[in-house]
């Protein structure tokens, strides 16, 4: 790490192993000129071969880290300010858009499953709460704490291009919180680039995409470090099971969703179960081999794997079949029916209305209007789609037997495909007629119609991504919310308790 820094260093920003986690006060102690000046002496510093393993600006790096981000807060309120004074008030709304940092750091910080918030205060004090008690100095924060203060701070405020080198981010902070936390950072600066040196296996596995460099050794010529033994691990290749085993010593819970590292189900279920580690995975049959495979294989004895898939209408038979490998069916069509839910849209659109004043029943009525129009509009093509399911699975149940076959007889599979799809669109009638959005929502995909983005339009937000971020804030605010969820899951959350 230190010769990554040595290569690149007039573009890299260096987050020492050896940091101090302390801080001097709750208020930085450097003027302007002071970080400037001390920026410079670092990245000198840095350079030092004794660097590697000792730093004596300690202070100084814990005070331009909080002066980064008190910087940042101000340039965008002055910003804001300058164009509200210009009365360029659309210039104003789309730089409010943007989150603040301090908004953006506590924001990350509950989805990392740290319950703290921080603030700006007169004289620039930076002030913490813990689960909305009363503030506090934020040098009183537990070391843990103020180590993912200072690493979110560093990396929400380099320039953009940076070289972001970050060395055992694990220290202080166990991985059910360093991980979230990264996985987000680097999200949120995707104009950088990242290299982490840590000890926690699975943190290059919770980053899909992203290389692993196994150290094996290092050799030294002159007290200097000269080469190095390694072996580049790529995304799709798998890390040995021994290597496994002897950095992570015991049973591990893991959650194989659908989707990909940026889907609905992942960011929604790392919420609703945040002691799981959660792995997404393309599809149904993905989630469904692999916890199969993992469950077989008697090597991976310390791992307890389970899944979570789309409800897809599937029979009885089917879902108690596969939850007894271990693989759950959410009991709605699909995870849009949790997302969009009348009750989650209600309390999000509240939340919206506190900051416009807009008036909660006329748009929770504009929101169901659009929606059943957009669903009365696609009614065939739903119903057919829900039919279809059903058309399939009577097709599987009736296939023939080895004894059937055996038996030399002739075989007839006879369905009744016409009143399949009457029945389904007689059915997908009444809950329109019904205006029963609940039913609709968790029947049939209505994400493959324009439904949800009129909904979240109607309840004043911009995009789908908006609304799924204020969904999933609400849900990190709100533990009684979390618990009704988790109520879906009832037989997996007694397991995972088990």
């Amino acid at each position: 790490m230190h010769e990554l820094y040595n290569q690149h260093h007039q573009t890299a920003t260096r987050i020492l192993a050896h940091r101090q986690t302390w801080f001097p006060s709750n208020a930085p102690n450097l003027s302007p000129k002071g970080k400037r000046d001390g920026k410079i002496t670092l990245s000198a510093e840095d350079r030092n071969p004794e660097a590697r393993w000792k730093d004596l600006f300690s202070d100084q790096r814990v005070d331009i880290a909080l002066c980064d981000l008190i910087d940042a807060e101000n340039v965008r309120a002055r910003n804001i300010a300058k164009a509200v004074d210009g009365k360029n008030l659309e210039s104003a709304q789309k730089l409010s858009r943007k989150q603040a940092p301090l908004s953006l750091i506590n924001y990350l910080l509950r989805l990392s499953n740290l319950p703290i918030e921080i603030s700006l205060r007169e004289n620039e004090e930076i002030m913490a709460s813990k689960n909305g008690g009363p503030p506090y100095s934020v040098a009183e924060l537990s070391d843990g704490e103020r180590n993912a203060i200072l690493i979110a701070a560093t990396v929400l405020t380099v320039s953009a291009g940076t070289l972001v080198i970050i060395d055992e981010p694990e220290r202080h902070l166990h991985r059910s919180i360093i991980s979230p936390l990264l996985s987000h950072l680097f999200a949120q600066r995707t104009d950088c680039a990242f290299v982490v040196s840590t000890h926690e296996v699975m943190l290059p596995i919770d980053n899909e995409g992203a290389k692993t460099l196994i150290l094996r050794g290092c050799h030294y010529h002159n007290k200097q470090a000269a080469s190095w033994q390694a072996d580049l691990i790529s995304p799709d290749q798998e890390i040995d099971d021994d290597l496994k085993i002897q950095i992570l010593g015991s049973r591990r819970q893991m959650l194989f969703v659908e989707g990909d590292a940026k889907s609905l189900d992942k960011s929604l279920y790392a919420i609703i179960f945040p002691d799981v580690s959660i792995y997404p995975k393309a599809g149904c049959a993905s989630v469904i081999n692999t916890v199969r495979a993992l469950r077989e294989n008697e090597g991976l004895h310390w791992l307890s794997a389970y899944g979570i898939i789309d409800n897809d209408n599937r029979g009885k038979e089917e879902i108690d079949s596969l939850k007894e490998q271990g693989i759950f069916a959410l009991p709605l069509h699909s995870v849009e029916a949790i997302y969009y839910h009348p009750l989650i849209q209600w309390a999000v659109a509240s939340r919206q209305a506190e900051v416009t004043g807009a008036n909660v029943d006329k748009l929770m009525a504009a929101a169901k209007a659009v929606a059943i129009n957009h669903i009365k509009r696609n009614s065939a093509r739903l119903s057919r789609r829900v039919a279809e399911q059903s058309i399939r699975e009577q097709v599987f149940k009736e296939l023939p037997t080895k004894e059937t076959i055996a038996s030399g007889q002739a075989i007839t599979i006879q369905l009744d495909v016409p009143g399949e799809l009457a029945a389904e669109q007689k059915r997908i009638d009444g809950l329109i007629n019904d205006r029963d959005l609940v039913g609709l929502i968790a029947r049939y995909p209505i994400r493959e119609t324009g439904a949800l983005r009129e909904i979240v339009n109607s309840l004043g937000f911009y995009t789908r991504s908006q609304y799924q971020d204020a969904v999933k804030k609400f849900l990190l605010d709100n533990e009684d919310a979390v618990v009704s969820l988790r109520g879906l899951f009832e037989d997996l959350s007694q397991e995972l308790v088990a």
